[in-house]
């Protein structure tokens, strides 16, 4: 069987993220459950990475599929312009009352990346509508906001992004703060801020995912805040991958003094069953685009924009976050993970050790190139599917961030191929 399905795979898909003349056939999975994933031939993998960070309560859990199956047997898809929906009202309302500050309205589509567009769109037109026509936006060095045209803008130029960047819109970037440049960060915010031509200032809050789980410090993110707050900025914190107790609260912007003006969830929203983005802004964003004229209006939709299935499973997914069970769970792996980087410490061949919550990252000490492109990670992402589990390595940075369910003993079984990698 398994020879049919990977001819046929190389026929037919285009996978992400991957040069196909040269990768390794990929596994076939027929099974989730919990953290585990089952390939056709039997053999068991754990799920260290919440594939692609979205399944956070593990795979296969009832309570989503019974939301699954009976919004399915209500409504299963309708327009959301000119119609709504119970679950699309629910959940709106719920985000808003769980979310610290004065959010107050939420704007639907697919994905994160789309969540992103939005957001940007949100800040250009804010000014626009106000005969302010801003059109600069400040992010960091090494962020990744997602893959379509604006989302690429404001991320890191260079990688995967180098065939489009003579399409993107400029940006101004702060170097990233990694705790020995603040000085400078903070001077060059200052400077940016200063020249009245800021539209908006966005950030992926305390964590930057993609770029090998770097970390920085909330102090720093408040201080960015409030210089371009100051000046007229609007704030957007892009929380698709810090969001839903990753980090260890709730969100990310928990940590902070300052909030932002606009925030983007997706990724565990729907616990990973169905694609869904929210963005998610405060009463003076929305109040700005309220107007006699309709060409005011956020004149942006997708097919799919409140498809009341997603809807109805990320209702079902933050009942669970609601549980003591799955509060318990965050707060027992993160514990699991501060202790493994105090071992981890003790042994040579691993470098710039950090953990977030949830959220362990460390750097491999190798001879050659490092960064997201380090050859290093394909025989790091081999070994680790020779222990039976699923890790993608950005690079020379080996990162967990698991499924929240996942047992104490499948967490040592990480931990021990990490340290046996040496």
């Amino acid at each position: 069987m398994s020879t049919d399905i990977l001819a046929r795979d190389k026929k037919y898909v285009w996978h992400p993220f991957t040069q196909m003349q040269t990768a390794p056939d990929p596994i076939v999975v027929v099974r989730a459950k919990d953290a585990i994933l089952t390939d056709e031939s039997g053999k068991e993998y754990i799920d260290v990475n919440s594939s692609w960070w979205v399944n956070v309560h593990g795979h296969g859990r009832p309570e989503l599929k019974k939301a699954l199956q009976e919004q399915f047997d209500e409504i299963d898809h309708i327009i959301f312009a000119g119609a709504t929906h119970p679950k699309g009202i629910e959940l709106s309302e719920r985000i808003c009352k769980l979310l610290p500050g004065n959010f107050s309205k939420v704007f639907f589509s697919d994905d994160g990346s789309t969540a992103i567009e939005v957001a940007l769109k949100m800040v250009f037109q804010f000014w626009h509508n106000q005969g302010q026509p801003k059109r600069r936006i400040v992010a960091l060095e090494g962020a990744y906001h997602g893959d379509t045209f604006g989302a690429m803008s404001i991320g890191q130029r260079g990688y995967f992004n180098e065939p489009f960047e003579h399409f993107f819109f400029d940006v101004d970037f702060l170097p990233f703060p990694d705790g020995t440049n603040t000085d400078e960060v903070i001077r060059r915010a200052n400077e940016l801020a200063d020249s009245g031509e800021i539209a908006g200032l966005i950030v992926e809050p305390l964590v930057q995912g993609s770029a090998g789980m770097r970390m920085y410090s909330e102090e720093v993110l408040d201080e960015l805040v409030r210089i371009f707050r100051k000046k007229g900025a609007k704030i957007i914190f892009d929380e698709i991958m810090t969001g839903w107790g990753r980090t260890g609260k709730m969100f990310a912007m928990e940590y902070c003094t300052e909030l932002p003006d606009i925030t983007c969830v997706s990724k565990g929203l729907t616990g990973g069953v169905m694609p869904l983005g929210l963005t998610i802004a405060t009463e003076e964003i929305y109040t700005a685009f309220l107007s006699e004229d309709k060409l005011k209006a956020l004149l942006h939709g997708h097919s799919y924009t409140g498809n009341p299935l997603a809807c109805a499973v990320a209702c079902a997914s933050m009942d669970i976050f609601e549980t003591d069970e799955s509060k318990e769970n965050i707060r027992r792996v993160a514990g699991k993970m501060d202790d493994f980087a105090n071992r981890l410490s003790r042994h040579s061949g691993f470098t710039n050790i950090r953990v977030r919550g949830t959220i362990l990252a460390v750097e491999l000490v190798v001879p050659e190139q490092t960064g997201y492109f380090a050859s290093v990670r394909d025989k790091i992402y081999q070994h680790f599917l020779d222990h039976g589990i699923l890790c993608r390595p950005l690079g020379n940075v080996v990162f967990f961030n698991p499924p929240y369910c996942i047992t104490d003993n499948q967490l040592e079984k990480c931990f021990a191929a990490l340290i046996d990698f040496q």
